[in-house]
């Protein structure tokens, strides 16, 4: 009784731990946003847009590798006190993906 409770109680809380950055999906984000920008803006823009990407998936794995840590000790996910950034790596992935979609519609890059 005793363990199948605790059982329960690990599922319940490692389902409140933070998203690793390879297990979130991309949120839509129309590559119309970015038809006004010619090849060599396309190119910057994605190139600073990966590089968020990188900075924020970086910051969600360590909200992740927090949770874990806190659940272990205490049985408290961290990031569901402090927040994480699952928003910002889901809107990122979608902006890269609009943004490769805006550079083989612009003919930027070979398909």
């Amino acid at each position: 009784m005793l363990r199948n409770a605790l059982i329960v109680a690990v599922a319940i809380l490692a389902t409140a731990c933070a998203n690793r950055p390879e297990s979130i999906r991309a949120s839509h984000v129309s590559h119309e946003k970015f038809t006004h920008l010619d090849c060599t803006q396309l190119n910057t823009k994605m190139t600073d847009t990966r590089a968020d990407l990188e900075k924020y998936s970086k910051m969600q794995d360590s909200k992740a590798n927090g949770d874990a840590f806190g659940v272990f000790l205490l049985g408290i996910p961290f990031s569901k006190l402090s927040g994480d950034h699952e928003g910002d790596v889901a809107r990122l992935k979608g902006e890269v993906e609009a943004l490769d979609t805006a550079q083989i519609k612009g003919k930027c890059k070979s398909v």
